[in-house]
């Protein structure tokens, strides 16, 4: 396995006030990942950070040896919580910009999942209903062909069935030699997916473990500890 991200003394303050404190963090590939946090803990700045859109006020990130920049953007592929596509594109328009914009994008796996959802190339991004809308953002983030895969809140907002299929999508599309770093809330729903998992709370991470090391020493689940160490 390589590293695919190393943070080392990552801090970013806004105004003065840290948001992220000293992070120390170091993914493996092949590793399915959640970053687990209450609101304000950090996770959403950590984020951005990786994906570049952020700059640290200290301390360094990598991706894949990189600093974030245009070669680590070409090896990480970003879903954000809220969708950025224009609703008055068609399906296959957005298609096209993707393969246009990464090099990697794979268009005949994003067909073929959309297909098996009844989903058609010429329908319009504003015509689907909420939780197809939020499958054709994932199906079009899983069809690359990236080393890292950040998805911050893929499951939130939408119902139990369509967060079953997110989480297949995730599981079963993704670069086996990649890493997928997922954010949310609904920890019960992914637990079972999750190879690791890394607690943030305040700005720090105080907790990076494998998830069955953790099910073994504490004879608990991975939500049940969450809810624990915050005190749900």
């Amino acid at each position: 396995m390589s590293v695919l991200l190393r943070c080392e003394n990552l801090t970013k303050s806004y105004g003065g006030t840290p948001a992220l404190k000293d992070v120390n963090i170091t993914l493996e590939s092949g590793k399915i990942v959640g970053l687990l946090g209450p609101n304000g803990s950090g996770k959403t700045t950590l984020i951005k950070l990786i994906n570049g859109l952020l700059t640290p006020t200290s301390g360094s990130i990598e991706v894949a040896g990189f600093a974030p920049g245009v070669e680590s953007k070409k090896r990480v592929a970003y879903l954000p919580d809220n969708s950025y596509l224009n609703t008055w594109m068609s399906v296959k328009q957005i298609v096209n910009y993707f393969c246009d914009f990464y090099e990697d994008f794979r268009p005949e796996l994003a067909y073929q999942m959309m297909a098996k959802l009844g989903i058609s190339p010429e329908v319009r991004l504003k015509a689907l209903s909420k939780g197809n809308k939020e499958k054709v953002c994932l199906i079009l983030i899983m069809s690359r062909n990236a080393l890292l895969y950040v998805l911050d809140e893929p499951i939130a907002g939408v119902d139990p069935a369509a967060r079953d299929y997110i989480i297949s999508t995730i599981l079963n599309n993704y670069n086996p030699e990649a890493t997928v770093l997922i954010s949310t809330h609904l920890i019960s729903d992914i637990e079972k997916i999750l190879d690791e998992v890394i607690f943030i709370n305040n700005g720090n991470v105080v907790l990076q473990k494998n998830v069955d090391d953790i099910r073994e020493e504490n004879g608990k689940s991975l939500d049940e500890l969450f809810r624990e160490v915050f005190r749900w």
